[in-house]
């Protein structure tokens, strides 16, 4: 299956896999909660000259239908620097039709991970085509990340299992844009564990399929991860890097802390919002490549 070149979702992280330095694509999930999140992000990304991405979860369709959606679409195609809207974690194949038939997104997570590995690349496969032919980039997720996140399904009952080398070529070989591997991350808390992530895993990933005519690799799970991970990442061939908490609980916090009116409580949220994001750009290389 032919690569979508013309693909904005793709032009953004082609660019980033292809620099001399290596940097990445904050895609913040908290967008997908409200509008002060997505204007955090645009904000962010104008003020750095960064390009971005607006995440949404199926949560934003179930509960908004398409509103959120149409609202995110309006500020990507506004915005002084490349920023695209991306439906993550659509994990039944109504969900991935359904993002895919509103014509706003840029690209599609077919999360079918929940399933044996062989149900998961058959509809994987059908998903990337069906996409595809709609101009939507996809993402895939080989293995499986363990934990939930708010508005996705938790699959922190199901066994973990790491991607290899093989497993991402058969993964590549449906047709999709972007690959999750499954490296020792975790969505959500990483617990008394701690983040133990398996680099040469990774780097052994990116050598099979990635480079600069192979598919871009995503990290999720990222929330505490500092600048030393996020560099190794990144030099393991990371182009896309999935963020949640750490810059939502920064609204979430000043909630708690009460006594502020609507209004100003939505400001002074989307300002906190926007000052996280602005030093996840600097820290991840985006900052500047607009």
């Amino acid at each position: 299956m032919p690569k979508l070149t013309d693909n904005k979702a793709n032009t953004i992280l082609d660019a980033a896999a292809k620099a001399p330095t290596q940097w990445s694509i904050p895609d913040p999930d908290h967008p997908q909660y409200n509008l002060e999140g997505a204007l955090a992000t645009l904000r962010a990304a104008e003020a750095k000259n960064s390009p971005a991405m607006l995440l949404l979860f199926p949560w934003a369709i179930t509960y908004a239908s398409s509103h959120l959606a149409a609202l995110c679409a309006s500020i990507c195609s506004s915005a002084r620097v490349p920023i695209t809207l991306h439906m993550d974690h659509a994990q039944t194949p109504e969900i991935v039709k359904q993002a895919a038939d509103l014509g706003l997104f840029h690209s599609i997570m077919v999360d079918m991970s929940h399933y044996e590995k062989d149900e998961n690349l058959r509809l994987t496969k059908e998903l990337t085509e069906y996409c595809h032919e709609r101009g939507i980039a996809t993402e895939a997720e080989p293995g499986r990340i363990n934990g939930g996140e708010d508005g996705v399904i938790d699959t922190a009952e199901l066994e973990g299992i790491l991607t290899d080398a093989d497993e991402a070529r058969r993964f590549v070989d449906t047709g999709i844009d972007w690959l999750a591997p499954a490296f020792g991350n975790v969505h959500g808390s990483y617990g008394e564990r701690g983040v133990q992530l398996d680099y040469d895993r990774l780097e052994s990933i990116d050598a099979a399929v990635g480079g600069d005519d192979g598919v871009r690799l995503v990290a999720h799970g990222t929330d505490p991860f500092d600048k030393d991970i996020y560099t190794k990442l990144m030099k393991a061939g990371i182009t896309k890097v999935n963020i949640n908490k750490v810059v939502n609980r920064k609204y979430m916090d000043l909630q708690k802390e009460g006594g502020y009116g609507l209004t100003e409580l939505m400001e002074k949220g989307t300002e906190l919002m926007q000052k996280e994001l602005e030093g996840l750009m600097d820290m991840l290389g985006s900052s500047g490549k607009a």
